[in-house]
């Protein structure tokens, strides 16, 4: 997904890498050509603007300017603003006396249902004991693909088939994880097309029954901007914890994936890599390397002894 963009910040500070001196002149150019490469990536304007400033204002510091090796030195600005635009240091998921909640909330599309497998499957494989139910009431082959997904990867599975009722269901599920010794429940939501009051009701009204230790977004990453949108709204209604990025592994141009941290002030804490439902990373220098290349590049165009990357 992040090939061009990786691209082009290397050819972009290519030229810095070997200056003894670096000028105003330099950092204002580079900049300019930053900016254009990240609104090129679908990175929204007032993003790729912020992240331009923040930039220049530390390249254009004392630490940069009177630094031996200046052009590497702002190579190494520009890949930490990176990390802090997709999301920082690793924010870990949070636990609660169990059982613990996770809401699973997006637009219909984005991949929550498999991605709630995905993080059943992450969390058994890190010692816990996850149970995972569907409140989507209105399409039941969403119910029947989270119980074939559960059934096939041994994961824990509730399902009350004759209760039409989104928060009563999670009640009843949260009821079920306490009597079965689950510490985990994976609340998998229902989704719409698009963000409507009714639906943000609904989610509340389940918010409010069984109060979650997480409400985690999941949004696709190759529907650009939209995502970005999305991702703001639910976060003013519902207030999230963080975000699951989905579809990493195609060839949209990034922007959201650099964009959504910015708006919603909630870290990525997962990333889907692939269909199998072992494709979810959650290290975050095991996200920078799905994403091929950036980071990589800019680390090797600054690579020296003397300079810490935190690796």
């Amino acid at each position: 997904m992040f090939d061009n963009l990786s691209n082009r910040l290397q050819k972009i500070l290519r030229d810095l890498t070997g200056r003894g001196r670096v000028s105003e002149r330099h950092i204002e150019e580079t900049s300019r050509e930053i900016r254009n490469a990240l609104l090129d990536a679908d990175v929204h304007f007032k993003i790729a603007k912020e992240f331009v400033e923040r930039v220049k204002q530390r390249a254009l510091g004392q630490e940069v300017m009177e630094s031996l090796t200046p052009g590497q030195q702002v190579v190494k600005v520009v890949r930490d603003e990176l990390v802090e635009l997709l999301g920082g240091n690793q924010v870990e998921i949070q636990f609660s006396t169990p059982p613990s909640v996770y809401l699973m909330v997006g637009l219909q599309g984005s991949g929550k249902t498999t991605t709630a497998a995905k993080l059943g499957l992450w969390l058994v494989k890190n010692n816990h004991t996850p149970l995972l139910l569907s409140v989507d009431v209105y399409r039941p082959a969403a119910i029947e693909q989270l119980r074939l997904l559960c059934e096939s990867n041994r994961l824990g599975y509730f399902d009350a088939p004759n209760n039409q009722d989104p928060a009563s269901r999670a009640d009843l599920g949260i009821r079920h994880a306490r009597n079965g010794g689950y510490d985990v429940v994976l609340i998998d939501t229902a989704g719409r097309l698009h963000i409507d009051d009714e639906m943000m009701l609904e989610l509340d009204h389940i918010r409010k029954a069984v109060p979650p230790t997480e409400i985690l977004l999941v949004a696709d990453a190759m529907t650009g901007q939209d995502a970005v949108r999305s991702a703001k709204e639910f976060h003013q209604r519902l207030g999230l914890t963080g975000v699951i990025l989905t579809k990493m592994d195609g060839d949209a141009r990034g922007g959201a994936a650099l964009s959504i941290k910015t708006v919603t002030g909630q870290a990525t804490k997962f990333v889907g890599t692939g269909e199998k439902v072992d494709a979810l990373e959650w290290d975050i220098d095991e996200i920078y390397k799905e994403m091929p290349g950036l980071f990589e590049k800019l680390r090797d165009l600054a690579r020296k002894r003397t300079m810490n990357w935190y690796y």
